[in-house]
């Protein structure tokens, strides 16, 4: 049982330090497009997974793939970004016009999730129904 044990230790040794970091609506939701652009970067950049409530605008989703692309060739190390987003999708007619509303009055989408961590660390985040995966890099 222990050398199992210490081979499970000596494979976990092998994944680079990281963190995962939860930001709350709360403190986004002041500020603008460029400013969750930078908060996002610095705290990706730092090798951290973060886990944001709520989503990204499109606009700004887009800026985020498009500033994350630039950097690639400029940051040492850095080779991009995964992303996902986890909310709810089948919503009946009058489901989607109360969550329009209530979007519309918060400011964003605050049933969903949004995943972000670097390149480096996640290799791939799968969504199921029922689970969400986030697979790491060795």
């Amino acid at each position: 049982m222990t050398q199992k044990n210490d081979g499970m230790k000596k494979n976990l040794g092998k994944i680079k330090g990281f963190s995962i970091q939860f930001l709350p609506y709360s403190e986004m939701k002041s500020l603008d497009g460029n400013e969750r652009i930078q908060k996002i970067l610095k705290i990706v950049l730092g090798n951290n997974i973060l886990i944001l409530q709520g989503r990204l605008r499109n606009e700004e989703e887009t800026r985020l793939i498009w500033d994350t692309m630039a950097m690639v060739d400029h940051v040492k190390g850095f080779t991009g970004i995964e992303l996902a987003v986890i909310s709810e999708d089948d919503l009946s007619f009058f489901g989607t016009l109360k969550k329009g509303v209530v979007n519309l009055i918060s400011g964003g989408d605050l049933g969903a999730i949004t995943i972000i961590g670097p390149a480096t660390i996640v290799k791939e985040i799968k969504k199921n129904p029922k689970k969400i995966e986030l697979l790491l890099n060795k």
